[in-house]
C-alpha cells in the first residue's frame, strides 16, 4: 500500500492542471534539470499592454505576415488574464494605407535564449484567412538564418502546423528535408503547444504529446548547406496575422480575426 501511495504521489506531483472554468488542461511539469528562466501569464489589468520589460511591437515588414502590423491598442491587449492579438478592418488610420491593422509582440531586445523547453497556451479561430503563430527566430543575414515555428495554423484547415527553417531551407525550396510538421486539431479549443530545443534535435508537442521531430544531420556536407541554423539566441514572436492566398488561405479584410494566449513559459538546463 505504501509503495502504491508513492506511485499515485509521484503521478500527482508530475503534472501541472490548468482550467479555464471549463475545460481542463494537463502539461507534464519540466524535469528537476530545467529552471524557468521566462515567463508571462499575462495577467496584468484589462486594457493595459503587454509587460514593456519583456515585449515590444514588432515592426511591419514586406512579408505575409508582419506586412499590416500596427502599433493600435486594438491589435495588442490584456483581457481577463489573456493577450489578446488581433487583425481588424483599418477604418480607424486613414493616413495608414494598410488594408487591415495586425497585432504581434516580440522579445527581441529584451529576451533571448538559446536551447530549452517552451510552452504556449493558445486558442485561435478557423476563419478564412486565419494566420497566427507563436514562434522563435532569429536572422543575423541571409546566410545566418533561423526560425522554430511553435504553433501556427491557417484558415479553416484545421491543423495545428510546425516548421523549423534553417539556411538550407530558406534558400533552397528543394533541399529535401523533412522540416514542416502538421497535425489535425481543433484550434478553437485552448492546448498547450511546446517545443523541446537541444543541439541535436527539435521536437514538438501538444498538450504534453510528443507529434514531431526534427533532428541535426550527420552529414557533413548537408550541415554545410546549412541544414542545421539553430546554435544561436533566438527570441519570441506572438502574432496574430492574415493569410495572402498561400497554401489557399486567403484573407478577408473585412472581418476581424483574433488569437488568445494565455500564458507563454521558457525552461533552460540548470
Amino acid at each position: 500500500m505504501t509503495n502504491m501511495r508513492t506511485f499515485l504521489c509521484s503521478i500527482l506531483t508530475a503534472f501541472l492542471i490548468v482550467s479555464d472554468g471549463s475545460q481542463t488542461f494537463v502539461s507534464a511539469q519540466q524535469p528537476a534539470e530545467y529552471k524557468l528562466v521566462f515567463s508571462d501569464e499575462f495577467n496584468q489589468p484589462n486594457g493595459s499592454q503587454p509587460d514593456s520589460l519583456k515585449w515590444v511591437r514588432h515592426e511591419r515588414e514586406p512579408v505575409t505576415w508582419a506586412r499590416w502590423i500596427s502599433n493600435s491598442p486594438k491589435v495588442v491587449y490584456i483581457k481577463n488574464g489573456k493577450l489578446i492579438c488581433r487583425a481588424i478592418p483599418n477604418r480607424s488610420e486613414p493616413s495608414d494605407t494598410a488594408s487591415m491593422l495586425t497585432g504581434a509582440i516580440t522579445t527581441k531586445g529584451k529576451f533571448e535564449f538559446q536551447y530549452g523547453k517552451v510552452e504556449v497556451r493558445m486558442k485561435t479561430n478557423r476563419k478564412g484567412g486565419n494566420f497566427p503563430a507563436a514562434w522563435l527566430f532569429k536572422q543575423h543575414d541571409r546566410n545566418n538564418y533561423g526560425e522554430i515555428d511553435i504553433i501556427e495554423t491557417f484558415g479553416k484547415r484545421g491543423v495545428a502546423a510546425n516548421a523549423a527553417h534553417s539556411k538550407l531551407t530558406f534558400n533552397n525550396p528543394r533541399h529535401g528535408q523533412r522540416n514542416e510538421f502538421q497535425n489535425k486539431l481543433d484550434v478553437t479549443k485552448w492546448h498547450i503547444y511546446g517545443i523541446e530545443w537541444t543541439p541535436e534535435y527539435i521536437s514538438w508537442s501538444v498538450d504534453g504529446e510528443i507529434v514531431a521531430h526534427f533532428r541535426k544531420s550527420s552529414n557533413a556536407e548537408t550541415l554545410k548547406r546549412g541544414q542545421w541554423s539553430f546554435d544561436y539566441p533566438f527570441y519570441l514572436i506572438l502574432n496574430q496575422s492574415v493569410g495572402n492566398g498561400e497554401w489557399g488561405n486567403y484573407g478577408n479584410t473585412r472581418q476581424t480575426y483574433e488569437t488568445q494566449f494565455d500564458w507563454i513559459r521558457v525552461w533552460q538546463r540548470k
